[in-house]
């Protein structure tokens, strides 16, 4: 590495001078890019960023991620070379993260800085930063404004959607379509599966929740608030229609729903249990199972509605050979869940703000340890969104990692029991709920159930405006008769937020 080079990027860093360090190195010859160079490249973008507003400096901080990324096998050899590598990869990263509003990933990078340079006061900052934003994220732009940008965009560019999809050999189109269209949808989703299509009379934007409850909620937000300008010309949908005579093409043989047996059993709160053999799948079953869940899952939505199979399917195994017993085929279980499971909900079973609504009562255990986490204390609840609960129980932030890069933060309210008669709990819970949905208006929060525990009462939520949700919960509870209340993400490992203090005796 050429020192000279080396202390003139140094001069210009200190100088604020970052344009001329990328312009420097980027016209160096590839093989003259080494890990300090490209290291000092992605500070340079870094620093850059800084004097850029959103959602222009986002470009610059995934340069400079994709940059540093590229180096991670050289990690190790370089910290032998100097051991202070050990705090500026793993720093330059996590600050790349923290400002593309993905502080779950910068996290542990600040963390690992430090321990390359112990005591790092910036580096401490920056930890305390990320944990207070994943704990309480108000500095991530709320996807009730994200939900207006995104409808902006795609008004302003469809034209170029329909033109596109007028083409005649649309397969020759397809990749720019979908990737138009995703670029439209940016300003909203940070990654969102859809298709396009028309249905002889309009265009369609089919927003696919790919089996992921907590998505569906967010769909059906997005899809509620489409301008009526739009509407005109496009259908707005959610989830993969019902379909009839579809099939999938393999090895030269057709699979269709008439292909698969089904052996269903009714479950607990009008939902079924399934359990399917395909003969013609059976080949595959022995060398790709995930290959035939996959196939299986796509004729299931066809058969039943994307929604309805979400609403309805408990459990879905795939058998090795057929069952004993009668069986159907999978064409028939829309009449089946139709007529013996739900007559009443079955019209509306593809309704996404419906789908949505389906509530699964639960028990619990209190913990008996005397420092029990929250949530412990919990002996009965109900949710309309299980995988929130299952994965902050499991301490999986999955769900709240990609919830959280489009401004969405589910979390619940909880608040002590203490002097609350136990025929008013509920009571108490449900006028929260109201008063708090009342004083923050349309389009803040959707709530997704609660639950009464030993101690606590928790009231569980979808935020789609935090700042709002929480100021009028400050007021809320204020005048509620609780000693004290407060906010939780449904992250197992952040700390709370106080709403309300108890008084001082």
């Amino acid at each position: 590495m050429n020192q000279d080079l080396l202390n003139q990027l140094e001069q210009w860093n200190e100088e604020d001078k970052y344009q001329e360090i990328i312009d420097a190195i980027e016209a160096l010859p590839e093989e003259a890019l080494d890990f300090g160079l490209i290291s000092a490249l992605a500070r340079a973008y870094n620093n850059l960023a800084i004097d850029l507003m959103p959602p222009e400096d986002r470009p610059l901080y995934q340069r400079a991620v994709d940059l540093l990324l590229s180096l991670e096998d050289q990690l190790e050899e370089a910290v032998e070379r100097d051991p202070d590598v050990a705090h500026t990869w793993n720093f330059r990263l996590a600050y790349a993260y923290f400002y593309l509003d993905q502080e779950n990933l910068a996290l542990p990078y600040f963390e690992k800085a430090l321990e390359g340079r112990p005591g790092d006061e910036d580096t401490l900052e920056m930890i305390d930063r990320c944990q207070r934003s994943l704990a309480a994220p108000l500095g991530v732009k709320p996807f009730r404004v994200r939900t207006e940008e995104g409808w902006s965009s795609f008004l302003a560019g469809e034209g170029e959607l329909r033109a596109l999809m007028d083409q005649e050999d649309r397969e020759a189109v397809g990749r720019e379509l979908v990737d138009r269209c995703t670029e439209l949808l940016s300003p909203a989703f940070a990654d969102v599966a859809f298709e396009l299509g028309h249905n002889g009379e309009k265009y369609e934007l089919i927003l696919v929740p790919e089996g992921d409850r907590t998505r569906l909620f967010q769909l059906a937000y997005f899809q509620k608030r489409a301008p009526k300008e739009l509407l005109d010309k496009w259908n707005i949908l959610v989830g993969r229609a019902q379909s009839s005579g579809f099939g999938l093409r393999m090895n030269g043989q057709d699979i269709t729903p008439e292909d698969v047996q089904v052996w269903a059993e009714k479950t607990e709160d009008n939902g079924v249990g399934l359990r399917l053999y395909c003969e013609k799948l059976a080949p595959l079953w022995k060398e790709d199972q995930d290959q035939v869940y996959h196939m299986i899952y796509i004729l299931l939505d066809q058969s039943l509605g994307e929604l309805a199979a979400m609403r309805y399917v408990d459990y879905l195994d795939i058998l090795a050979a057929p069952a004993e017993g009668p069986a159907m085929t999978l064409d028939q279980l829309a009449d089946f869940v139709s007529t013996e499971v739900d007559p009443e909900g079955w019209p509306q079973a593809n309704d996404p703000e419906l789908a949505g609504e389906r509530y699964t009562a639960y028990k619990g255990k209190p913990s008996e340890e005397e420092d029990w986490p929250l949530r412990a204390d919990v002996y009965v609840g109900v949710t309309c969104c299980v995988p929130l609960l299952k994965y902050y129980f499991q301490r999986d932030d999955y769900f709240m990692d990609r919830l959280h890069r489009d401004g969405v933060v589910p979390g619940f309210f909880y608040y002590p029991l203490d002097g609350v008669d136990r025929k008013e709990i509920l009571d108490l819970r449900d006028q929260l709920e109201q008063a708090i949905e009342a004083r923050c208006g349309e389009g803040i929060v959707t709530f997704t159930g609660g639950a009464t525990g030993t101690c606590y009462g928790y009231l569980d939520f979808i935020a789609w405006d935090l700042r709002t949700l929480l100021d009028a919960a400050v007021e809320v509870f204020a005048g509620a008769p609780v000693e004290w209340a407060a906010f939780h993400t449904f992250r197992f490992d952040v700390n709370g937020i106080g709403l309300k203090q108890p008084d001082e005796e």
